[in-house]
């Protein structure tokens, strides 16, 4: 296996998968959550949909199996081995809004937001071209009665993983979440190899 490249602490990184290439996400030290965004390489305003994907899916627990559709109802990628089986595909990725708003930070970070924005900007995406986020090993639990949406200690633990197979030509935005809640409030690094 090739060696695993290092997604420091609340940082974010941007890169190409190209079709039928594999990636391999790794909770390197455990409860750690990984933002994931995608674009058709080829075609830019094709990009990764929430909606869509549980739509077709019936189901917001995602896991191996599953197909993830673009905004134009194509699959983008599919799970192929998940050693977790609990991630949200509900939530945006964390700004510095979310600091401000949910925890009251003056002095917020930017959050996966201002990392991803940071790391694609290599390939003309700009901030309002990022879309809801699959947030790998992230756990949130919805209350069946009130909805009420609760984000808890991820179950991932150290050398969890996940692997993605890409069914068309990626541009990839990847993070190491920076909200606390997301991550049991600590922050670790997120692995990550593409495998042909």
């Amino acid at each position: 296996m090739k060696k695993l490249t290092l997604i420091e602490p609340r940082s974010g990184v941007g890169f190409i998968l190209k079709k039928g290439q594999k990636l391999r996400i790794v909770d390197i030290e455990g409860e750690q959550v990984s933002d994931l965004i995608c674009y058709n390489l080829h075609d830019k305003p094709e990009y990764l949909s929430s909606g869509r994907t549980i739509d077709y899916a019936e189901t917001i627990y995602l896991t191996e199996g599953h197909n993830f559709y673009s905004n134009r109802s194509n699959v983008m990628f599919s799970i192929i081995e998940d050693s977790v089986g609990r991630h949200d595909f509900l939530l945006t990725p964390c700004s510095a809004d979310t600091f401000k708003i949910i925890y009251g930070h003056t002095n917020p970070h930017r959050g996966c937001f201002g990392n991803l924005c940071e790391a694609l900007k290599q390939f003309g995406i700009g901030p309002d071209d990022i879309p809801i986020s699959f947030n790998v090993f992230m756990n949130v639990e919805i209350d069946a009665n009130t909805g009420k949406v609760s984000v808890l200690p991820p179950k991932s633990k150290a050398s969890d993983y996940i692997i993605i197979q890409a069914e068309m030509d990626l541009i990839v935005g990847l993070t190491a979440c920076s909200a606390e809640m997301s991550n049991n409030y600590s922050f670790k690094p997120i692995g990550y190899i593409i495998e042909d």
